[in-house]
């Protein structure tokens, strides 16, 4: 059975990988650049998982699938692949702020140790730390208006290029065919089956397949058009940061990411920490967006508060990237395209690409193998 995947950021790697692991598969990847470009390229990959506040139904499922997966699936590439993937198992130290309202900073609190108990009873650990333990164990936190934090061992983060770089040298190793600098120019409507699409035509020619997975993020809705089904994916742009400090925060054996007011702290390694990322949506209904500077100082200002040592790092790295949103709908959009028995469409993941990325690809294989 063939398979043409069109798309290599994570989502459209880690299908691929996935899918070799079916031996009755032959799969083809398709992108019009190299993999990892795009919005895999701008990700943090801070995976929040548990600490995330899905507690049932498909999202807090997929965030589990993944989760889980993760834990055996670096290894596994890393000895196929002989690469190491930088992997922070070291968990999430999520911030909290006090509110001018003693009140709503009490029920906050109340709120995040119910959801202790309820990862307790799934299985999973989360802590809730006063401001004395915060203060024991992360020194390098001073903000005088955190009130506490919450701790998640369980949740990761991990270099999302380096993670698809090794999907892609795997799938490869499994004999999945990669096609790089290739654009769809066109995909063929069904003609007598009426629901069956048959082949895609490229710039390397037309390519068969039985199945057809869109995972092209941003790159969807226009493939969608072509088969007069309209996704809606908008792009929404975010900018992040690599400050070099030359030293670690805090203790240098206890590196969690450290986040808070939607702001993250990424310990890669050396003294070395990603800050990010900015939330930018388009205006006036176009499609460009212009990076915000004054945002991407105000992340980094937000960082310094948290962690005033930061002050002293350097910007060695600037960068940004535009995530697939789904307009009016939920992300991510992971179905078959409407009128279509054979055009499984996974994409428009906004933000959680690199979380979602191996429940993902075990929703699509089991769509396939289902039938």
């Amino acid at each position: 059975m063939n398979v043409v995947i069109i798309g290599c950021g994570a989502v459209g790697a880690a299908i691929a990988y996935e899918l070799s692991l079916v031996k009755q598969l032959k799969i083809t990847v398709i992108d019009k650049q190299p993999p990892a470009q795009a919005s895999t390229g701008a990700a943090l990959g801070v995976l929040m998982g548990i600490i995330s506040h899905k507690i049932k139904g498909k999202a807090w499922r997929m965030r589990q699938t993944s989760i889980q997966r993760y834990e055996s699936l670096i290894p596994e590439l890393e000895e196929l692949t002989n690469h190491k993937i930088a992997f922070n198992r070291q968990g999430i130290l999520m911030l909290l702020a006090r509110n001018t309202d003693s009140s709503v900073a009490d029920e906050e609190i109340s709120q995040w140790q119910k959801l202790t108990e309820i990862r307790h009873t799934q299985g999973y650990q989360l802590e809730v730390w006063d401001t004395a333990k915060l203060q024991n164990i992360c020194p390098q936190v001073e903000d005088k208006k955190i009130i506490g934090a919450v701790y998640s061992p369980q949740d990761r983060q991990l270099d999302p290029t380096a993670l698809t770089l090794a999907l892609v040298a795997a799938a490869q190793k499994n004999g999945v065919t990669f096609k790089f600098g290739v654009n769809v120019l066109g995909i063929t409507p069904p003609s007598q089956q009426g629901d069956i699409c048959q082949q895609v035509e490229t710039t390397e020619g037309n390519l068969t397949a039985d199945w057809f997975v869109v995972a092209a993020g941003l790159g969807s809705s226009a493939l969608s058009a072509q088969l007069n089904q309209m996704i809606d994916i908008r792009p929404v742009l975010g900018q992040a940061l690599q400050l070099r400090l030359g030293h670690a925060l805090g203790n240098p054996d206890f590196q969690p990411v450290i986040t808070g007011n939607d702001v993250h702290i990424v310990p890669v390694g050396d003294g070395d920490y990603w800050v990010g990322a900015t939330v930018e949506f388009p205006t006036n209904g176009s499609h460009e967006i212009s990076p915000d500077t004054e945002l991407l100082e105000s992340i980094k200002q937000q960082a310094i508060a948290f962690c005033p040592d930061l002050a002293k790092a350097t910007i060695i790295r600037t960068w940004s990237g535009l995530r697939p949103r789904p307009e009016g709908r939920p992300a991510p959009i992971i179905e078959k395209l409407s009128g279509f028995n054979n055009i499984l469409l996974a994409t428009g993941h906004y933000r959680n690409g690199i979380l979602l990325a191996p429940a993902t690809a075990d929703a699509i294989r089991e769509m396939i193998i289902a039938n």
